[in-house]
């Protein structure tokens, strides 16, 4: 398999529910590397956290809350707290392989129990949604050096080479304290840097409330995947009819809502035949589906093997 993912928490879940780093101290780097020249790099997903990214090659289409970026070159991108948000390597580097690095934090941990300006002006504002990071930032804007400094010093506190061919195979999380207390101090010297160069921006609460409709649909889907699942339920959620929806949902996610509810059905399967020595007939009614001929079809359709083989192949370590 020519796609390397390093990643504790699978990127594949749409919500990530498992807090990053540890409860005192809400941090984690992730390094995600692929050797394809094009295909999904980390599916669409949300979290609570801040995430930092790091692009030093190759060519990416980053997108966040239905709009597509183009990376092709270096360049920082932000994603803030609720985004949704996937990766797409369009081209890989020639010689090497190529992705991207990460630091995902939580707001709260750039508090300060002191109530400073900083404080009231920019912390409390971010934690509350009130302002969010930039979008990206790009080797051309004065604020991108300082910032990749700031980022490399935070994986150097981690213990962990930036852009490094051969990455860590889990995420990394450190309890040395006074790592932390670097790690702490890099990421106020991000936040410094974007509020010196007035590169925070306010919340746009409109196009909030469209991207919380797309993560409702994709929630019910994760959570009803075993059951019947109709256009129309999907379409009440957001209190709009079928026909727009279901265009709606293609502009957000890139796939048809069944398209979509196919596709993740069939990871559950896998998941099963993986993880369980449970029938066949049972796994295609625990994953939401009836038919067992409707089964085999999608089964192959997105493996090229049956149920059958695919665990044979996983057991034999293929």
């Amino acid at each position: 398999m020519n796609t390397i993912f390093l990643q504790t928490t699978p990127r594949s879940a749409l919500k990530e529910i498992r807090p990053q780093g540890a409860k005192t101290f809400p941090c984690e780097i992730y390094q995600t590397r692929t050797l394809e020249e094009k295909g999904i790099l980390v599916k669409h997903h949300w979290h609570d956290e801040i995430e930092i990214l790091h692009f030093s090659g190759g060519e990416f289409t980053v997108e966040i809350n239905m709009e597509k970026f183009h990376v092709r070159g270096e360049c920082l991108y932000f994603i803030n707290p609720g985004e949704l948000h996937s990766i797409y390597c369009d081209r890989s580097g020639k010689e090497k392989t190529c992705g991207e690095d990460a630091i995902v934090f939580h707001p709260g941990l750039l508090s300060f129990e002191t109530c400073d300006s900083a404080q009231l002006n920019l912390i409390q504002p971010l934690q509350n949604e009130k302002i969010l990071f930039p979008r990206f930032l790009t080797p051309e804007h004065p604020a991108f050096s300082p910032v990749l400094e700031a980022f490399t010093e935070i994986f150097q506190s981690f213990g962990v080479p930036l852009s490094e061919e051969n990455p860590i195979e889990n995420g990394a999380f450190t309890d040395d304290l006074t790592s932390q207390l670097y790690i702490k101090s890099s990421l106020l010297r991000i936040l410094a840097v974007l509020s010196r160069y007035r590169l925070l921006v306010a919340t746009d609460p409109n196009h909030n409330k469209k991207m919380e409709g797309i993560k409702k649909a994709l929630t019910y889907i994760w959570e009803n995947y075993d059951q019947k699942i109709y256009i129309s339920d999907l379409a009440s959620l957001l209190n709009i009819n079928e026909q727009y929806f279901c265009r709606y949902f293609k502009k957000a996610i890139g796939r048809s809502p069944i398209e979509y509810l196919n596709e993740y059905r069939i990871k559950q399967a896998m998941r099963l035949l993986e993880t369980t020595d449970q029938s066949v007939m049972d796994i295609c009614l625990e994953c939401g589906y009836n038919n067992l001929g409707n089964f085999f079809r999608e089964f192959r359709k997105h493996t090229s093997t049956t149920p059958l083989k695919y665990r044979k192949s996983q057991n034999n370590g293929i």
